[in-house]
């Protein structure tokens, strides 16, 4: 399977699902550029008006079976959409990169169980500079016991959930250590995304940040993903399982 910087391998065939929204059409824009990367379908909700775009085949959802032989699908779509790609991609042993929010209970169990037979990974935020940030965070929490720890995010006016769901996550991984987070949210002008995890003791403070200044950081990680997690065995991954 092609592994990124791999010149002679062939490219890595990938479907996206979900390709007329924002990340979709970011992951067609950027996924154009890697050489070791080969869109071979792009799904849409709606059907489309062009069957082919700069040498890309275009699908409606319905016509979601039809799509062409991929090695893994990435998939930003919407919960009603999320079943028929899960079950498409069982159904030819390919891996699923997926960010669709909004999941039900059940859909997340079957994401679970879909990890015994291919390589899954979900997330919420596919920075991998929040990955590390994660990551630091459950080592922190660990470690300082007793500690009050706050998560304040920051995202632009038009953002409707708060507190958003990389801090939801990062406050798992906060509880994870026996710590219970606070959260503050605020909603501002055109902040990309900033979460903010504050440890606090008597007489000393300790500040883990992230700041994202562009979209595409969450596609690139996306890609990234999706080129790494081809070549694992079956499982539930998280995105720092796939930073090397």
């Amino acid at each position: 399977m092609t592994v990124k910087g791999d010149r002679t391998s062939p490219p890595l065939r990938v479907l996206i699902h979900g390709a007329s929204g924002r990340m979709g059409q970011a992951l067609l824009r950027l996924a154009a550029g890697e050489p070791t990367l080969q869109v071979v379908a792009a799904v849409t909700h709606r059907p489309p008006a062009t069957r082919v775009v700069d040498g890309v085949a275009y699908f409606a959802a319905s016509e979601l079976p039809g799509a062409p032989v991929f090695d893994v699908a990435i998939d930003f779509s919407l919960p009603e959409g999320f079943d028929p790609i899960l079950a498409l991609c069982l159904q030819r042993k390919a891996a699923l990169v997926s960010g669709t929010t909004g999941l039900s209970e059940a859909q997340r169990a079957a994401l679970q169980r879909a990890g015994g037979d291919i390589p899954v990974v979900w997330a919420s935020n596919f920075s991998l500079g929040v990955a590390v940030l994660a990551e630091l965070v459950e080592r922190a929490a660990a470690a300082l016991p007793g500690w009050d720890c706050d998560i304040i995010e920051s995202h632009h006016i038009h953002k409707q959930d708060a507190p958003s769901g990389t801090a939801l996550t990062l406050g798992q991984g906060v509880e994870l250590a026996g710590a219970t987070p606070r959260y503050a949210s605020l909603r501002a002008g055109d902040i990309v995304g900033e979460h903010l995890v504050q440890f606090t003791g008597l007489g000393e403070r300790v500040e883990l940040t992230h700041r994202a200044t562009n979209r595409d950081i969450f596609a690139r990680g996306a890609l990234h993903a999706a080129q790494r997690l081809t070549d694992r065995p079956p499982g539930l991954y998280r995105v720092r399982d796939l930073l090397d």
